[in-house]
């Protein structure tokens, strides 16, 4: 297995869980809620870790009790915090979508992949045209539990607006 890069949320605390269940060179990158900044800087710092560390495998995480996400959709405690305005809005904005177009009684996982799978688009956006070409982005929740790691829903069933005709 190769080196991989996780981009996780510091409120999880999920750095030794990841260590024990993916046993090979992990690299950490931590921003509140996978809402990190996609500036100039930030993706260069990205890329030269990649580089120089032969990392093949980018993955997204978050624990499906994670602290800004509950916060975004139920008590906008921390929505004073510079930065998470628009990160409250955008999952606000997926909750709805997932309400309309998901007939499931496990609504925080649907919120969950919506979010990752519009991170891991972005993030291929940004990485496009570079050396990047072969590396894996993909997004996994963690269950507290049943301490285990579970795969998003597919972007192809994350749409993205839902409309009658």
């Amino acid at each position: 297995m190769s080196n991989s890069l996780f981009l996780i949320c510091p409120t999880d605390c999920l750095e030794s869980t990841i260590n024990q269940a993916f046993k090979h060179e992990n690299y950490f990158y931590t921003s509140l809620g996978n809402s990190f900044d996609s500036d100039r800087k930030t993706l260069n710092s990205l890329m030269e870790l990649i580089q120089n560390h032969g990392i093949r495998n980018i993955c997204f995480v978050l624990s499906n009790d994670n602290r800004i996400i509950l916060d975004a959709l139920e008590g906008h405690s921390f929505s004073g915090f510079r930065g998470l305005e628009l990160f409250y809005h955008e999952i606000m904005m997926q909750k709805r979508t997932s309400d309309i177009s998901w007939q499931t009684t496990d609504h925080q996982f649907a919120v969950l992949s919506y979010y990752l799978n519009k991170r891991i688009k972005e993030l291929r956006l940004l990485l496009y045209n570079s050396f990047l070409d072969s590396i894996e982005i993909y997004g996994q929740i963690y269950d507290r539990s049943t301490n285990a790691f579970v795969d998003i829903y597919s972007d192809l069933i994350c749409i993205e607006k839902y409309s009658l005709n």
